[in-house]
């Protein structure tokens, strides 16, 4: 008790050297001009709690703190100084500017989380050799190779957020890795991009005794805070070498940020050889923090949808290729090639001015994977898709390409115009989890339930992806979406030009 106290008073000390405080909140009619710039100025009181825990802490136990004690120079907290306070005071200025909705409490508590490594992470910089600039000079030094290696294991805890889709994992996430200092060792990449890195890798060292060894060495030389979006195991070969993986990669230091819609427990259920994989969740769980994000609003559906770019209805091809035509304006569409990994290429049938022009059949219904998509991505900023089926047993594996398409669409911020057989949640109607289809699985013969459903298909990783799949679509398509894509663009443009004056 007496060290939360003592940490919580230490908290007030800078704000009485003029360099920093916490303001709480005190009930006084008038606010100081001298506060305009301070943190407070977004709320309606005078004074506001920037650190929330510490804030409990001092109400919790009684304290009696009288704000107009703090000098007026103590309290000029600039906009720079408050954006390095960490995620959860970023996360209050952008709700004061209405850059996000406010949230709930589920939030604000992974926020706390956050904050909490976000402090951690500061305060154990330079044992966890964050610091590029520093690591770099010291590793040049003879002392780094006579006597000093990578630390066994991080000191700080990293953090795994899970929870339902559209519950803000992602923007809470970036919101964290964003406020991090730019000189430190971090990288943030989607789970499937990683992978398809890493495979790459493997593929490199083939032949060396222990090839991911040599792998984990690599991506810890340049990264130490890992942050990984949208981690989902489905395929059985990452399966298989995530432990050894990430057993080489936690032994040399790596801090693991990460999010996904599956609490770790649950986490490749009912995969191929899914007993090899356990281990790893209980390393992933003893090197993480675990921490739900429950919440009843999917904040992906609270865009307003936009006319023209998700179209119901079979026999469309016409009005899509007329749509394509005015997205490409003059330029003559033709066909192109795109290079993926490893050498591989990848046929665009129609391409110009930016946009690829697909049939469903041509991007689904081959073997394509994450790589080829995001190797689609690099060269063009809009899809047009034509002829998204509805999906059941008969179309799953196409179901499961597309399932991964959305993901790499929504992660490169690609545009989408595409036509389909039904809305977002009518094309994934028939895809269930197993627990859902015994539940709508026919009794008897002879005693059959209304809410049996032809072709169902039954897959516990796509009926846990489809949620996301539908939050995701709907998103896309939405006008707010479309409107931050062509204000994208258009700075690009205008870019590109100054580029050309300037040469």
């Amino acid at each position: 008790m007496r060290n939360l106290v003592v940490r919580s008073l230490r908290q007030l000390r800078p704000g009485f050297h003029g360099q920093r405080c916490i303001l709480i909140r005190d009930h006084v009619s008038e606010t100081p001009h001298h506060f305009e710039n301070c943190y407070h100025h977004f709320h309606s009181s005078s004074y506001t709690v920037v650190d929330y825990a510490e804030a409990n802490l001092v109400k919790n136990h009684s304290f009696t703190i009288t704000t107009r004690a703090l000098s007026i120079d103590a309290a000029k907290l600039t906009y720079e100084e408050t954006n390095r306070a960490g995620p959860l005071v970023e996360y209050e200025r952008r709700i004061a500017n209405g850059e996000l909705v406010e949230g709930d409490t589920f939030q604000i508590d992974t926020l706390t989380e956050l904050q909490r490594l976000y402090d951690e992470l500061v305060e154990n910089a330079d044992v966890c050799q964050l610091d590029r600039t520093v690591e770099k000079l010291v590793r040049t030094g003879w002392l780094w190779s006579r006597l000093l290696s990578h630390p066994s294991y991080s000191p700080v805890k990293g953090l795994y957020l899970y929870g339902g889709v559209g519950t803000g994992k992602t923007m809470l996430m970036d919101l964290f890795f964003d406020q991090l200092p730019s000189n430190w060792r971090k990288s943030r990449i989607h789970f499937h991009d990683f992978m398809l890195n890493v495979h790459s890798l493997l593929q490199k060292h083939k032949g060396l005794s222990d090839p991911l060894d040599v792998v984990a060495e690599e991506i810890s030389e340049e990264t130490v805070l890992l942050c990984l979006d949208e981690f989902m195991v489905t395929d059985v070969a990452d399966a298989l070498i995530l432990n050894r993986l990430f057993g080489h990669l936690f032994s040399k230091g790596i801090i693991l940020v990460s999010t996904s819609n599956r609490a770790p427990d649950n986490l490749y259920e009912g995969g191929l050889q899914r007993d090899l994989f356990l281990p790893f969740i209980a390393t992933l769980k003893e090197r993480c923090v675990a921490h739900a994000i429950g919440s009843s609003v999917d904040y992906r559906k609270m865009t307003s949808g936009e006319e023209g770019y998700y179209l119901v209805g079979r026999n469309l091809s016409v009005i899509l290729q007329q749509n394509f035509q005015q997205l490409i304006g003059e330029v003559t569409a033709i066909p192109q090639q795109v290079e993926v990994v490893m050498g591989r290429t990848l046929q665009v049938p129609l391409g110009a001015n930016g946009c690829a022009y697909f049939t469903f059949e041509e991007l689904c219904d081959r073997p394509l994977g994450a790589a080829d998509y995001f190797g689609l991505f690099k060269k063009f900023h809009t899809l047009v898709l034509e002829g998204i089926p509805i999906f059941g047993l008969s179309n799953k594996s196409a179901a499961y390409r597309f399932v991964t398409l959305v993901d790499v669409i929504y992660e490169n911020k690609v545009r989408l115009l595409c036509t389909a057989e039904g809305s977002p949640h009518e094309i994934m109607e028939k895809i269930v989890t197993i627990s859902e289809g015994k539940l709508m699985a026919p009794r008897t013969s002879s005693r059959s339930r209304k809410s049996d459903v032809s072709d169902l298909c039954v897959d516990n990783e796509l009926g846990f992806a489809k949620d996301r799949t539908i939050s995701r679509l709907t998103e896309i398509t939405s006008k707010e979406y479309l409107e931050h894509h062509a204000a994208v663009l258009e700075e690009k443009k205008l870019n590109v030009a100054q580029n050309i004056v300037q040469a």
